[in-house]
């Protein structure tokens, strides 16, 4: 099935893309950058410069992290980075929603090309 892939490029020069929600969608679930991190077969020094640049980007931090301690460390979305996934996502639907026909046509054509054309 065709489908859309998202990046948004801001000025000056940042962007966010699939990746980069990705990851903070995997801080979510792992409750940490470095697990975060390994669920996308990336370093923690990877996604913390990837979180770290989000943040710059913005002028916020999408995450907050703790030290460890008794109960270890951790990290949490801040809310400008759940409201950063939400509308990433909503952008992501609304432009797939939009493209859909062509999507389809163009899957439908690619399914009619002949076996030995790749």
């Amino acid at each position: 099935m065709a489908s859309l892939s998202i990046r948004i490029d801001l000025d000056p020069d940042g962007r966010i893309g699939p990746g980069k929600i990705a990851l903070l969608e995997a801080i979510v679930r792992t409750g940490s950058i470095s697990a975060g991190g390994r669920a996308m077969e990336m370093s923690y020094r990877r996604a913390w410069d990837l979180v770290d640049e989000l943040g710059r980007l913005f002028g916020e931090p999408v995450i907050v992290s703790q030290t460890g301690g008794k109960h270890g460390g951790g990290a949490r979305l801040t809310p400008f980075g759940e409201q950063l996934i939400e509308s990433y996502r909503l952008i992501e639907r609304l432009a797939t929603a939009a493209a859909q026909p062509h999507l389809d046509a163009l899957q439908e054509h690619a399914a009619k090309r002949p076996a030995d054309a790749d």
